[in-house]
């Protein structure tokens, strides 16, 4: 992962390279720095698994990193969730202003499609095409945006979401982009993604129960934002629902599920099953 990690960062640099010196140049390559970049990994590892070179991947993985970026940037404004530290430094909003975040999360939304639609990505137009659409999906209306969406409704909702609708919800918000990013190399080698589909919709709500577990068990510095914040809310999250030995155990069912998915690649898969293993064990 930290090797992904680094030629992701690579690439990013060398993409923006000659971009022109403005608060938000500066803003995006400040949004898109540090990070775990699971999403990436998880591209680059789907395409190893598949014989995609990574000459290619490097483009899908790096443009779902700064999809992921934008939501960032944006989810952590005033008029969200409102954030003052996001990976242990201050959110774009707060190290500029309002209106700069604003443009920097519109520039990496952008950037993420213009990547995929880069030649380099792929030589077949229609294969460009079908990232390109699914990205959109995921991220869009029927996706990400969906689940923030969501989850701001439910901020002022008369009752407390059900455990049905917070995993809906959370389908959107997180899994859908998670989903993408285990898909993706399946789709650059034309391949069928569906074992990888399945892998990552048990991953995504993995990585979700982890997240509100360590809302209540983390500490922000090692969390690198603010803890405790759903509590102080009241918001209904799968610890308040399900309690703290319940949502670790639901966690660790949909590892198993996650694991289980990835059969038919065998002793291929292994990296991905330590990363199943891996999200919820972090303590970031």
């Amino acid at each position: 992962m930290k090797a992904d990690a680094a030629s992701i960062e690579a690439h990013l640099a060398k993409v923006m390279a000659g971009d022109p010196d403005l608060p938000v140049i500066h803003g995006m390559r400040y949004a898109v720095s540090g990070g775990k970049r699971l999403r990436g990994f998880l591209v680059m590892e789907g395409a190893r698994l598949h014989g995609v070179p990574e000459t290619q991947a490097i483009w899908a993985a790096s443009a779902i990193e700064v999809i992921h970026a934008y939501s960032l940037v944006h989810d952590d404004l005033p008029c969200m969730d409102d954030d003052d530290l996001r990976r242990g430094q201050p959110t774009v909003h707060r190290k500029w202003d309002d209106g700069t975040a604003v443009l920097v999360g519109d520039a990496l939304q952008t950037l993420g499609f213009e990547l995929v639609l880069d030649p380099a990505c792929h030589p077949s137009a229609a294969v460009r095409a079908d990232l390109a659409l699914s990205l959109t999906r995921a991220s869009g209306r029927a996706g990400m945006v969906l689940g923030q969406a969501l989850d701001i409704a439910a901020e002022s909702a008369k009752a407390p979401l059900t455990l049905d609708a917070i995993t809906a919800l959370q389908a959107g918000k997180t899994g859908a982009l998670i989903v993408w990013s285990a898909e993706a190399g399946a789709r650059l080698a034309e391949a069928d993604p569906k074992p990888l589909t399945d892998y990552a919709s048990a991953l995504g709500l993995a990585f979700q129960i982890a997240d509100d577990i360590l809302d209540v068990e983390g500490d922000e510095t090692t969390v690198g934002k603010a803890v405790g914040k759903d509590a102080d809310r009241g918001k209904a999250t799968f610890v308040s629902l399900l309690g703290l030995k319940g949502a670790k155990s639901r966690a660790r069912d949909l590892v198993a599920a996650a694991c289980d998915a990835l059969s038919p690649f065998g002793d291929r898969a292994e990296t991905l099953k330590q990363a199943a293993q891996f999200v919820i064990s972090r303590d970031t």
